[in-house]
């Protein structure tokens, strides 16, 4: 089949559309993901725009990947990791995100307990080694199943599950949960 210019711009617009689709449905779960693994709000959503960018460099592989949302998050994965070593390179320090994570729902003294719950979690979250902390954000905010994430991380799947039960043992012992 020949390709002529109309074919190639409605090629072109199937990619657009494919790709903003899968950037709107999981647009929270890449910011909250490149926030943690960045520790800058303001850097998480750059390299969000980067990892778009990214991607709709390599548009022409969309067609021949299996899971469109593991392979945008390893693509914002290694984005963040980048961005990361910029912002240490710059010696930023992260921003407070406490305005984002206040519920209305809550009294005041049940959302001061909460706040310092959350504010204990990513302290620990930000202690933990960035392999363990990429692996338990991209199944906490990322929803990638654990072969998800192997395929993404391009590692074993045995490795992956060791560094989320790494995470996990590290997180509830610093919460307090000893289950």
């Amino acid at each position: 089949m020949e390709t002529t210019p109309e074919t190639f711009d409605v090629e072109q617009q199937r990619l657009r559309e494919k790709l903003e689709t899968m950037f709107a449905d999981v647009h929270s779960e890449l910011i909250g993901t490149l926030f943690y693994c960045i520790g800058n709000l303001d850097d998480a959503h750059d390299a969000l725009q980067e990892t778009f960018l990214k991607c709709w460099k390599h548009r022409e592989q969309i067609d021949d990947v299996q899971n469109l949302r593991a392979w945008v998050f390893r693509i914002a994965l290694n984005t963040g990791r980048d961005f990361r070593k910029a912002a240490w390179n710059r010696r930023r320090q992260p921003i407070a995100e406490e305005a984002l994570m206040v519920s209305t729902a809550q009294s005041p003294a049940a959302r001061l307990v909460r706040d310092e719950q959350l504010q204990t979690l990513r302290c620990e979250l930000s202690k933990l080694r960035d392999e363990e902390r990429e692996v338990f954000l991209l199944r906490q905010n990322g929803d990638l199943t654990y072969d998800q994430i192997a395929e993404a991380m391009s590692l074993p799947i045995g490795t992956v599950k060791t560094r989320m039960r790494a995470a996990i043992a590290q997180l509830r012992l610093a919460v307090g949960d000893q289950s």
